[in-house]
């Protein structure tokens, strides 16, 4: 399978980068990364990472064209602009990008109806099974349960709660059957039934989560930690390899992993 990265010289594109030339079943044919960018610091920073004479471009669309799937760990703007160029050619769109607003959001649901999206705010085998096992847990326990969702990642992550954090919380709404309006205010009493998250930035983190249901007389706590981005990458290469000669459409790594 042919397999472009779009961000190339980011965290994550050069983790993908490493996993892609790892295996036998992909080949890793063109990268990306934004416009202006710095040619020559790019392909060193590649050429470390054991690439070289592989096709580097700004153009989505000349990216697009040259690969079977384009995995995605960039910024919202440079992901939609992917997206429209995968939903033109009718192509496979791995999405890990997080921090869509709201209108971001619609617009790649509308894109998906022309090609092959998988989105997760967390391809890690062991994330989506925690969302699972808080879906079921929130199901259960009502809400004298209050529920806080604490989240650490490094000092350069922008976004706030993370979007493996929301994820987290869409599957504790979800359990509870109501919707998820994230909330940081700790002013004042805390509201009957909200999901509450904590937000922690420092150091190289690679990610930390930790679902509590604090309760009369316990507290049950649900933890996740990562200590390799590769983790993430496995699970979106697993997810392009899902994604061949599936129909157009939005899909997640619960479709991915039949959960």
């Amino acid at each position: 399978m042919k397999i472009a990265i779009a961000g190339c010289s980011g965290r994550m594109g050069l983790t993908l980068v490493k996993s892609v030339l790892a295996r036998t079943d992909l080949t890793l044919v063109c990268v990306s990364e934004r416009p202006g960018f710095d040619t020559s610091s790019v392909n060193a920073q590649l050429a470390a990472h054991g690439v070289s004479n592989i096709e580097l471009t700004s153009d989505p669309k000349e990216m697009v064209e040259k690969a079977d799937a384009v995995i995605d760990f960039t910024t919202p703007e440079a992901t939609l602009a992917v997206a429209e160029a995968v939903a033109a050619k009718g192509g496979i769109h791995i999405i890990g990008t997080t921090g869509f607003a709201d209108a971001q959001q619609k617009k790649l649901e509308s894109l998906a109806a022309n090609g092959c999206f998988v989105q997760s705010g967390n391809f890690s085998l062991g994330i989506n099974l925690l969302a699972g096992l808080v879906e079921q847990a929130a199901k259960r326990l009502d809400e004298s349960y209050d529920i806080d969702i604490n989240e650490m990642h490094h000092r350069h992550k922008k976004d706030a709660p993370s979007g493996t954090a929301l994820m987290l919380g869409w599957a504790a709404a979800s359990g509870r059957g109501i919707a998820l309006t994230p909330t940081l205010d700790r002013s004042g009493e805390r509201k009957r039934g909200a999901i509450g998250f904590s937000v922690q930035r420092g150091g190289d983190v690679v990610g930390i989560h930790d679902v509590i249901f604090a309760g009369p007389g316990e507290m049950l706590t649900l933890s996740h930690q990562a200590f390799d981005r590769s983790i993430y990458a496995d699970g979106a290469l697993r997810a392009a390899l899902w994604a061949r000669g599936k129909k157009p459409g939005l899909y997640s790594m619960k479709d991915v992993l039949g959960l």
